[in-house]
């Protein structure tokens, strides 16, 4: 197998050839890296909401779209290449009980390229209502083939409470997230479309299931904290996560329940009150579950800089601090439009500008931090440890002496030449 060996003919002291900075990267790569482009995926949905558009605002969004999705080609194509170049690596990170939660962020990712291209790419023509309908059936096949393989694995072993973090609620976003998408596809779906009414139960079928799951979590979190104190540590991040359920939860309700208004009366299903009664108890429930968000967020951010550790190294989980605060800052202009609130519509705009700002600082010491080989790079001898087998090329240009070491060499460290 090709391990991107270090084209020069020396080695390292212990007789090894070297390998390669991209190979360090490949193998070094993780599902952790998902969580920067929903972190970017989260500014033009937060920008998106704005109440006074201009061309500018639209093409500042569409630039952090195309950057999502740049985002998502590179991580899935590194991952990729990882399963392809370095089995074992992969197998570890899917089944690991800890890092294993970051897999289904993939997912997560994959829907706000969805919303994305409903916001920039519907309205100037270049996707139609029928293409973005089948893009919300593959997105729920791949939330439901993905998050119950990931929850049997993660459920298969003991956890222990001491070390519970809010982020292992990721294995459930995706299925939650199904409302999310619903409600993004109803807008561009006509109200009397037959196949309206399937994505609109379908949105509040998978939001129920995907909030009420996620609120174990939350409760679990604070039995958690309860006996253990606030998250310390990187774990501190995760405790922004526990602003996603309700916040989302309180977005998707509004805004299934406007179309609700629409959909079931133009199909006379239920009542013909139905539609009307199903956006009134959504507003309701939404305004209930937003308080719970707002709460959790301040419950999370008022002892976060005193138990962070500030290491540059951590930085992946800081990345927390951006998509989970989407729903509830969403739902800030919701209900400006609802209640007819002003205040609404200047806090929203003052939470998108913290924002972009979080995201500028992240992004920005992120990059740093791989420039440094903090992040996403493996040591030498762990990416020759998972390699299968040395090139061919490389071997055959061995002496029969080195040759010998070197297979000697592999044998000992359970390797197969």
């Amino acid at each position: 197998m090709v391990r991107f060996d270090d084209p020069s003919p020396s080695e390292n002291p212990d007789g090894l050839p070297k390998v390669s900075p991209l190979a360090r990267r490949i193998h070094g790569w993780s599902w952790q890296a998902f969580p920067i482009g929903m972190g970017t995926g989260a500014v033009y949905v937060t920008l998106s909401g704005i109440k006074t558009r201009s061309s500018i605002l639209t093409t500042v969004e569409t630039v952090f779209y195309v950057l999502n999705m740049i985002l998502f080609v590179l991580n899935t194509t590194t991952l990729l290449l990882q399963a392809i170049l370095y089995p074992k690596q992969a197998g570890r990170l899917l089944t690991d009980p800890v890092k294993g939660v970051f897999v289904p962020l993939v997912v997560l990712s994959f829907a706000t390229i969805i919303i994305g291209t409903i916001n920039y790419t519907v309205p100037s023509g270049h996707s139609s209502p029928d293409f973005i309908y089948v893009l919300f059936w593959v997105y729920t096949g791949f939330a439901v083939l993905l998050c119950f393989p990931m929850l049997m694995i993660w459920f298969n072993k003991p956890h222990d409470l001491s070390h519970f973090t809010p982020a292992y609620a990721f294995l459930v976003f995706p299925l939650m997230l199904v409302g999310v998408v619903s409600f993004n596809v109803l807008r561009v779906l006509e109200h009397d479309d037959p196949r309206s009414v399937g994505v609109l139960l379908c949105g509040y079928f998978f939001q129920g299931l995907g909030f009420f799951m996620t609120f174990i979590y939350i409760c679990i979190y604070f039995i958690r904290i309860m006996s253990t104190g606030f998250l310390e540590g990187h774990q501190a991040n995760g405790a922004f996560v526990t602003c996603g359920p309700p916040g989302f939860t309180a977005l998707a309700l509004i805004q299934l329940g406007q179309r609700a208004r629409e959909i079931l009366p133009a199909h006379n299903l239920v009542s013909p009150a139905a539609g009307e009664i199903w956006y009134a108890t959504s507003v309701m429930s939404a305004l209930l579950l937003f308080g719970l968000a707002v709460f959790l967020f301040l419950f999370s951010a008022l002892p976060y800089w005193f138990k962070l550790h500030k290491h540059l190294n951590e930085i992946l989980g800081c990345w927390a601090l951006t998509f989970p605060n989407v729903g509830w800052i969403s739902t800030l202009a919701l209900l400006g439009n609802i209640f007819e609130i002003k205040a609404f519509y200047y806090l929203h705009l003052m939470m998108t500008t913290i924002m972009v700002i979080t995201w500028t600082v992240l992004f920005t010491l992120t990059l740093v931090a791989f420039w440094k080989g903090l992040i996403f790079r493996s040591k030498d001898e762990d990416v020759i440890k998972d390699s299968i087998t040395i090139s061919f090329s490389r071997r055959s240009s061995m002496s029969d002496v080195e040759a010998e070491k070197h297979d000697k060499r592999m044998r000992s460290s359970g390797e197969v030449v």
